[in-house]
């Protein structure tokens, strides 16, 4: 199935190639065009690795790598293994340079976008291929992309002993023993649809202080 979207381009696109910066933000509408309930989060570590782009969505995380025509594929092997690490399912978006080849660099359960321009003032996005769950994602590596105090928020709401002077992994063990991993799927959704970037120093900070008293 196709879908096609629109972006009205500020520049004049004659003979431009599309970089990265070109490419998000129309990427980010065109992604909560086809979702009913998202949230859009940029430069995430990953392992080794920081994804470009992580769609939150209601049960799953989606991971999602930009090759913009400026780009090359050198370092999309290491980035493959470190998404497919994390998240339930990828994509990969790519600029019409890529569209041909860049299949023959991912793994078949990785979804693919193509973008390009045309009339030299839009954005042409289509899902060349749907992603298909993730067979290596674990839920082992997924809890990590979570803060302590976000663990801590889903301790609570399950009636979890605090353990304040435990470490964070060891917490995060806790949780995947106590939790139905449904549930936490849906958990680390909603705490991620939380996450607010603007207090989380201060929410960090404030959790230091209680595990010390």
């Amino acid at each position: 199935m196709w879908f096609i979207m629109f972006v009205e381009m500020e520049r004049n696109t004659m003979d431009y190639k599309l970089h990265d910066r070109d490419i998000r933000e129309p990427l980010f509408d065109y992604l909560e065009e086809r979702n009913s309930k998202s949230r859009i989060l940029e430069e995430i570590e990953i392992g080794k690795s920081r994804a470009d782009v992580v769609m939150v969505l209601p049960k799953r995380i989606v991971g999602i790598e930009i090759k913009s025509d400026a780009d090359t594929y050198e370092r999309l092997n290491r980035q493959v293994k470190d998404y497919n690490k994390y998240f339930d399912e990828n994509y990969l978006v790519v600029g019409s340079t890529h569209a041909m080849q860049c299949s023959k660099h991912i793994p078949l359960w990785w979804g693919i976008i193509s973008v390009e321009i045309v009339d030299d003032k839009y954005l042409d996005f289509y899902v060349v291929r749907e992603a298909s769950p993730n067979p290596k994602s674990v839920l082992k590596n997924k809890i990590k992309l979570l803060w302590r105090p976000e663990l801590y928020s889903i301790q609570m709401r399950h009636s979890m002993f605090k353990y304040k002077e435990k470490s964070k992994a060891f917490v995060q063990e806790k949780i995947l023993e106590r939790i139905d991993s449904d549930i936490l799927n849906e958990e680390i959704s909603e705490e991620l649809f939380e996450r607010d970037y603007t207090t989380i120093a201060e929410e960090i900070e404030r959790f230091k202080k209680n595990r010390r008293r």
